[in-house]
């Protein structure tokens, strides 16, 4: 792609298909999978009522809710549910195209917090040398090592016991970006090339704001860990001094960074630093800062460090990128994610694959650097007034963003070994201690939402996810049993396997896309300009049934001793969690 498509004024209605296809007969991409069905109306609508009793606030408000789904049954249903049949037969994926805007792209806030996640790393193992330079080094060759054996197909498809899941959205992991559309909507371009076996590119590395080109390989062979770490040394050496922090900008409201970014692009210098960033494998942030503890490299992933007022971290950053490693000065590091192509396991298999490499003696770290004649190149901005008032600017709503968030990390005394002595999905009794703590925070409070929990779609071709709607009649009643002194401990047993037992079953209908709220979305979005809108879809009970106030989701990696991202409601709270230790569940709690 040229440099000219940074500079455009109005997204271009073909950017998905400028990513190459995945090539299709390879180990990675052999799988035929079904299209994403259209669950049957009257089903959806069952389920629905189902979810809304809990979160009802009266008989009476439940009732006037399950006459508006009865009137929408009857009356505008089963014709949105037709043309969303017509438009799951016409398409490859009748809900890629509404997810990727509503969820990610028409969203106007930062991506900070808001969109992106985060991941910390173990510690650098024992057998490698201890410094930041050879950190940087190891994951750049092992990150490029996974990218080459993408592209060649080589990679074992993800999997579960039930079959293959979907590999589409790794098209977008490497050699991509996001970019700020200026009439309120984004899209992402991708600069990987067809065919490409993964034999060149190049990635890029911010140190004190400065932005540095590396060339990833060398003739067609992938640099070794001393070659990549040679570099890394010399910008580490080259990097002192005062380097404006573009790279916050990025992390300004989107109509503010996309107003930002025609501003930096009018320069010719600046539009080919943009796109090699844009370009660019990958990126890695060496940033000055030494995380201690479990909070401390929390924040520092999720938001960056903040030094003297300042929001250092993010001035060197470029969170528009899916993939960005951070190091810090005391060899800590992790992986902050862009999330609007990808979910979060494709970038969890890519980072235990890449720690699962440098953790093992016989990794081919490749020749040594003695003979390595080449240096990295700095891509120094030209700093306008009007850019060096918008990096002010920046700063500004970048610390207030940080400054409002509040993280709380928790492991527990036991994992998922003493939780199956009872007979539990692991995963659904975390759900049910979130549900319970959640009830005990607010008391006899009225519930003002509803908790989602991401459940994975990628069985199906081109597959994200569907939520799952964990607030149910007997998670309610367990929760309410453990705070009732005349219900003893066996009755509390039998609530929460009732519980337990109704969270499974609702997890496996949404995983096989029998959920309630990719549904609904699609019968709103066949609407036709001035159709009345359904009452349904204005009642305060729906409406409060995905007013997300709980955001959880899980993920595991051994590797990963702490990871999040933000709540996704100004009142509500994110909680990330791992079920997968044996010893020990993990929860982080993010809010305002």
């Amino acid at each position: 792609m040229s440099t000219s498509a940074i500079r455009l004024y109005s997204r271009p209605t073909t950017w998905k298909a400028a990513a190459p296809a995945a090539t299709h007969g390879t180990k990675t991409f052999s799988a035929e999978l079904p299209k994403l069905p259209v669950a049957n109306l009257s089903d959806t609508l069952i389920r629905l009522k189902q979810s809304l009793e809990p979160i009802a606030w009266s008989d009476e408000e439940y009732a006037a809710v399950c006459k508006k789904i009865d009137q929408f049954a009857a009356e505008q249903g089963p014709e949105l549910q037709q043309r969303l049949l017509s438009r799951a037969e016409e398409t490859r994926h009748w809900l890629e195209e509404w997810w990727d805007d509503d969820n990610y792209f028409a969203y106007r806030d930062s991506v900070v917090v808001n969109v992106s996640y985060y991941y910390g790393f173990d510690e650098q193992p024992p057998h490698l040398q201890q410094t930041p330079a050879a950190r940087a080094a190891g994951l750049a060759r092992a990150a490029m090592i996974f990218r080459q054996n993408l592209k060649r197909g080589l990679m074992e498809p993800d999997s579960t016991k039930e079959g293959p899941l979907c590999m589409d959205t790794y098209r977008w992991m490497f050699d991509c970006c996001r970019i700020p559309g200026p009439q309120g909507l984004d899209w992402s371009v991708s600069y990987a090339k067809e065919n490409d076996t993964g034999n060149s590119g190049h990635i890029i590395v911010f140190r004190n704001n400065r932005v540095w080109k590396v060339e990833a390989a060398d003739g067609g062979r992938i640099l070794s860990t001393a070659e990549f770490e040679k570099q890394i040394r010399y910008i580490y050496e080259n990097s002192n001094g005062t380097y404006p922090g573009v790279g916050v900008l990025t992390a300004s409201n989107r109509d503010v960074w996309a107003k930002d970014y025609g501003t930096l692009a009018s320069s010719a210098h600046n539009a080919e630093i943009l796109t090699a960033i844009q370009s660019a494998a990958f990126v890695i942030s060496l940033e000055a800062y030494k995380p201690s503890t479990s909070l401390e490299h929390s924040r520092a992933l999720w938001h960056g460090s903040v030094t003297e007022g300042v929001p250092t971290g993010l001035r060197t950053r470029w969170v528009d990128k899916p993939v960005e490693f951070i190091v810090y000065d005391n060899v800590v590091s992790g992986f902050m994610g862009e999330h609007s192509m990808m979910d979060g396991t494709p970038t969890v298999r890519l980072c235990d694959d890449v720690l699962n490499m440098l953790a093992d003696p016989a990794f081919d770290h490749g020749p040594p650097a003695v003979l390595s004649t080449r240096t990295p190149t700095p891509l120094d901005w030209e700093i306008s007034p009007a850019i060096a008032e918008a990096i002010a600017k920046a700063d500004g709503a970048a610390l207030e963003l940080i400054e409002s968030q509040e993280l709380g990390y928790l492991l527990t005394p036991y994992g998922k070994a003493a939780i199956k002595k009872f007979g539990v999905s692991p995963d659904s009794w975390a759900q049910m201690i979130v549900q319970l703590a959640y009830r005990r925070l607010i008391g006899n409070e009225r519930r003002i939402g509803g908790t989602y929990e991401a459940a994975t779609t990628r069985k199906f071709d081109k597959g994200r996810t569907e939520a799952i709607r964990v607030v149910t009649n007997e998670s309610d009643a367990w929760v309410a049993s453990m705070d009732n002194p005349e219900i003893g401990t066996e009755e509390r047993k039998k609530l929460l396997t009732a519980a337990t037992k109704k969270h499974v079953e609702l997890a496996k209908s949404a995983g096989n896309g029998q959920g309630i709220d990719r549904h609904l979305l699609g019968l709103k979005k066949v609407l036709k300009e001035g159709e009345n809108i359904p009452e349904l879809f204005s009642d305060p009970v729906f409406l409060r049934s995905s007013y997300w106030v709980l955001s959880t989701s899980a993920i595991f990696s051994k590797h990963f001793p702490v990871y999040g991202w933000g709540e996704v409601v100004p009142d509500g709270f994110a909680v990330a969690y791992m079920t997968g230790y044996d010893d020990r569940l993990q929860y982080t709690v993010t809010s305002r």
